[in-house]
């Protein structure tokens, strides 16, 4: 099953390496052996958590003709970065590489990277409302995702029964196997308490001294741990938009999963938290492709104003967006803000409604209907989706 940025990543390691991070289990290794079989033949796939695999990464075992190689998971491997820098550097002209990782292969964030211009870095998300299998009804997508949600294995079974056995199985092997490889913490208990009160806070803002104190842990600690949280890909914060926002909120994020059937069982949260797994979705594709900055933020004021979602591109407003589960009447903030901040789309994105209509130049519509034109669909014109 091809994805939706495979023939993107095709293209770049054509020039560069890759880079591919994303949560456990999105999908990367299945990606990966699919451009070995369909686009590199005889490519050779290295995991470093397998001993004899690792064995052969560190003494650089492979066929001298193999014109793919992918490392899987080579982020364990403590001197990776000046490991593949010698490697690219002296690597035959017939061969690419490609380095794939659960936790995130961030190093373009840091100054001094000494891969950089080496390679390109693409991230992997699983199934959203704009990207479905062949065959799948849009409806049925819908409520898979809302139900096992987007992650290959659970949304192609679609047995909710089964879905949580996988995620329980998968969420001890990212806290007890991921996080103690590449972080020092000791209490992974109390990191999996953290991780649930998170849970039952999607949507709302998440005061992290307050969650420290009901935990009885040092706010630094629990700064420390969302950040090693949305380094695996767990989950990730969004932050308030500030600029030309008078009086607004400035510090406390909102957080949402990867996964959206982490979410506790609630239509509306749920519903909200697909919208912003797909909004990051998109995002992360145009700054990978585009290499445009991108950001995902939320509206609120001391005036008790609030909109659920702002999308920015290259530090313009794109999108304001309310997401509702039933209700059709115009969120009064969205009003508000549109008039104050002349998006090029408003937006109230409803999980229940029988048709679409504008009003006072805002959309109000589902989510199926909304997010229907991804942009990796038609990549040269990013004004089809902007």
């Amino acid at each position: 099953m091809k994805r939706y940025c495979e023939d993107y990543i095709y293209q770049d390691l054509t020039k560069k390496m890759v880079f591919v991070g994303g949560p456990r289990q999105v999908g990367k290794t299945t990606l990966s052996l699919n451009l070995c079989r369909d686009r590199f033949k005889n490519g050779t796939y290295l995991n470093w958590d397998s001993d004899e695999d690792k064995q052969a990464i560190q003494r650089k075992q492979w066929r001298e003709d193999s014109p793919l190689i992918i490392f899987d998971e080579l982020h364990k491997f403590p001197r990776w970065k000046q490991w593949i820098k010698g490697l690219y550097d002296t690597k035959p002209s017939n061969q690419e590489y490609l380095v794939t990782g659960s936790a995130r292969l961030d190093v373009y964030r840091r100054g001094g990277d000494s891969l950089m211009g080496r390679y390109h870095y693409w991230r992997l998300h699983p199934f959203t409302i704009d990207e479905l299998p062949l065959g799948l009804s849009p409806d049925e997508g819908y409520h898979r995702l809302l139900t096992v949600g987007g992650f290959p294995e659970p949304f192609l079974t679609a047995d909710e029964r089964e879905a949580r056995r996988w995620r329980r199985e998968r969420f001890d092997r990212v806290v007890k196997e991921d996080i103690r490889d590449l972080e020092s913490i000791r209490n992974i208990q109390l990191l999996s308490l953290f991780v649930d009160a998170l849970r039952n806070r999607v949507g709302g803002l998440v005061i992290l001294a307050n969650l420290a104190e009901d935990l009885q842990i040092s706010p630094k600690t629990a700064k420390h741990w969302l950040t090693v949280i949305e380094k695996m890909y767990l989950a990730f914060p969004i932050y308030p938009l500030i600029k030309n926002i008078p009086r607004a909120i400035q510090k406390p994020p909102k957080i949402y999963f990867y996964d959206n059937a982490d979410v506790v069982d609630d239509d509306g949260l749920r519903l909200e938290n697909l919208v912003a797994t797909t909004l990051m979705k998109r995002l992360h594709f145009i700054e990978d492709y585009y290499g445009y900055h991108c950001s995902l933020h939320y509206i609120r004021d001391k005036d008790g104003r609030e909109v659920d979602f702002v999308t920015e591109i290259n530090h313009t407003i794109e999108d304001l967006i309310e997401v509702k589960s039933s209700d059709t009447d115009i969120s009064s903030s969205l009003k508000y803000y549109s008039q104050k901040l002349h998006p090029k789309r408003t937006v109230q994105l409803v999980g229940h409604i029988k048709k679409s209509f504008h009003q006072d130049h805002i959309l109000v519509t589902h989510p199926v209907d909304f997010f229907k034109n991804p942009p990796w669909n038609s990549p040269n014109d990013l004004s089809v989706h902007s």
